[in-house]
Parts: structure tokens; C-alpha cells; sequence
């Protein structure tokens, strides 16, 4: 099995092998195109989000500046808006639903690392270069959600349709839908009810 292959599917795979670093270099040159690119010239800038892979719907923001490992595990639904400082390392998927709402600063981070020092540290690969282990965990967010400023998504969580995440927060686990949230560790409040209309 390839380890673009192993990598998607969570398993352990290899960060160094040459297909995922041409594929992460090639990523984070096209977002560094992106982030250099006028908002104003809105077809260079979904240009580069065309060359990137990402499934993107209709009326798509990416406000910028944007940062991605690969771009092409990527999903953002219709009326979606990220605003400034928006990183994702999708190592494995990440599905952001229609019409969410992300803050400044936000972070999706599917990798991880082994806990034991013995299993993360680098060590020289049965090919000859220098390498560690890692494998992650899919993030979904489903619809009419709000993610506000500087909150951090780990891998392995979903966020229920309809919730809010508080500024700050680090969701270490899954948010029902509906629902208020915040806190480090992020952590459901309350339900959001009609009570809320504005």
C-alpha cells in the first residue's frame, strides 16, 4: 500500500516518503501564491484553490492568508467563510459543511504522533533518509456551524450542524449538534434553542 494511501486512512505512514513531500511542497507554495494574491482578484485566487484540489461549493471565502499540508483532502461547502490565519493539516480528510463560519486564527489539525519518545523520535528509514511516524485522524464540521477566533480542531472530531465553538477553544472531542461550546478543553454548555433568536 502507498502512503498517500496509509495516510488517508489513518494508519501509521511515512511524512518523508518523496510522493507526500512533493505533494506538501507543491501546497505550500500555491498557498503562499495565494496569500501574496489581491482579494480583489477573485479568479487567480480560485484558480489557485482549483490547483490546489480542494472540493470547493459555491461562494467560497478563504479570506487569507491560508495555510495547508496538502490542500487535496480538503472539502468547504456552499457559503463557507474563513477569515484571516486559517491553517489545516489534512493529513486525513477534513469536511467542512455549508454555510460555516470560521474566526481568525482557526487551526485543523489532523496529524498526530505517538506518545512515547521511543515511537515519535526521527530515525533513518529502511530507504536511507531521515523520517518519524505519524498518522491522523479525519475533522468534519457540519452545517451552520461557527468556529470563532483562534480555536484549535484535533483529529478525530466532529462538530454537530448548527453549534457554535467560543473563542480560544481546544476541541480535544465530539460536539453535538445544536450546541454551544467552549473551553479548554472545549466542553458543551448548552443547547442553542429558539430562545436565542435574535
Amino acid at each position: 500500500m502507498k502512503e498517500l494511501e496509509k495516510m488517508l486512512k489513518g494508519e501509521l505512514y511515512d511524512p518523508a516518503d518523496a510522493l507526500l513531500v512533493s505533494l506538501k511542497m507543491k501546497a505550500h507554495r500555491l498557498c503562499l501564491e495565494y496569500n501574496n494574491t489581491l482579494e480583489e482578484d477573485i479568479n487567480k485566487r480560485n484558480n489557485i484553490l482549483k490547483e490546489l484540489d480542494i472540493k470547493l461549493g459555491k461562494n467560497v471565502f478563504l479570506q487569507g492568508p491560508i495555510y495547508f499540508d496538502y490542500g487535496r483532502n480538503i472539502s468547504i461547502g456552499d457559503n463557507s467563510y474563513a477569515n484571516f490565519n486559517f491553517t489545516i493539516l489534512d493529513t486525513c480528510r477534513v469536511t467542512i459543511g455549508k454555510n460555516v463560519f470560521i474566526g481568525t486564527g482557526v487551526s485543523l489539525v489532523t496529524p498526530v504522533h505517538p506518545l512515547r519518545y521511543e515511537d515519535r523520535n526521527i530515525y533513518m528509514s529502511d530507504k536511507g533518509y531521515l523520517t518519524d511516524k505519524e498518522y491522523g485522524k479525519p475533522i468534519t464540521i457540519e452545517d451552520n456551524c461557527w468556529i470563532a477566533s483562534n480555536v484549535t480542531i484535533i483529529g478525530g472530531v466532529t462538530i454537530g450542524a448548527g453549534s457554535v465553538i467560543g473563542a480560544g477553544s481546544v476541541v480535544t472531542r465530539s460536539i453535538p449538534k445544536n450546541s454551544l461550546a467552549f473551553g479548554n478543553p472545549c466542553r458543551v454548555i448548552r443547547e442553542i434553542t429558539g430562545k436565542d433568536k435574535m
